[in-house]
């Protein structure tokens, strides 16, 4: 379903902030695949969703989608195949307009647009269908503006609007570090649903650690623009936070930076 060939990116290249963002990832992700990507700060893990979404292009590489070279498409074009959510629950939704014309939005991204109305009686019928899902009572708040919900409201509600067409990819770039514990729990928990449900092919970019223990049958661990560890199956099972920080020091012969940051 995904494909990274070769993916190199370098920064202000020839200067003296030169900085290697990715260096020759090489990639593959199967149908269903449910991928969660840890590494510290600057390995390379945002950069590696922004060149997937097409917001970066790389320098060398191809990036392949479900059998289409996507390499040089740009961000809209590949949006049809791709979902994201972001960090800031800001970022997937547009705050002065309601739910239900969010999720028409959404709705029509993989679908020819004319000038018929977005919001009609069967599609709310269907927008309510899948807000019960999300068990925050949110169906019953069709016409209510999204910029007055919750932070964790909001982002359950992107979540939604990024799955809503079954994307070949499903991008989550630490999609719950902006919330309180709890809300990120609930995030957690109906994103490991809806993944299941839908049998999404995913990559999470997290850093909290357990959290990427927790979910997923993949795991890869990122340092100054590598893939420097790719465990699955019951060799992920088998994991925890101190293995993987064990396996960061026989690799890279130091630890890894232990702060909240890391261990979430």
């Amino acid at each position: 379903m995904l494909e990274l060939n070769h993916i190199s990116l370098t920064f202000n290249e020839g200067t003296m902030d030169e900085k290697k963002a990715l260096q020759h990832v090489d990639l593959q992700l199967g149908h269903g695949d449910f991928l969660t990507v840890i590494g510290s700060n600057g390995a390379g893990k945002s950069t590696l969703m922004n060149v997937i979404s097409g917001s970066l292009l790389p320098d060398t590489g191809d990036v392949v989608i479900d059998d289409k070279q996507v390499t040089h498409l740009q961000e809209y074009q590949r949006s049809q195949l791709i979902g994201r959510v972001f960090q800031d629950p800001m970022a997937g939704t547009a705050p002065s307009m309601t739910i239900e014309e969010n999720l028409a939005m959404a709705f029509a991204r993989n679908k020819k647009r004319g000038l018929k109305p977005g919001v009609n009686k069967k599609r709310k019928t269907l927008f309510k269908e899948h807000l019960e899902t999300l068990n925050l009572g949110l169906e019953d708040r069709l016409t209510a503006k999204v910029g007055l919900l919750s932070g964790g409201e909001r982002q359950a509600l992107s979540l939604l609007m990024a799955t809503f067409t079954e994307p070949n990819i499903l991008l989550l770039d630490e999609h719950t570090a902006a919330l309180d514990p709890s809300r990120a729990e609930l995030i957690t928990d109906i994103t490991a649903d809806i993944v299941d449900k839908f049998q999404l092919t995913t990559l999470m970019v997290t850093h909290n650690m357990q959290q990427a223990l927790d979910l997923g049958n993949r795991l890869i661990m990122m340092d100054k623009g590598q893939i420097i560890l790719d465990v699955e199956g019951q060799e992920k099972e088998a994991l925890t936070i101190e293995k993987l920080l064990d396996e960061f020091q026989h690799i890279r012969g130091e630890k890894m930076a232990n702060d909240k940051a890391v261990l979430g």
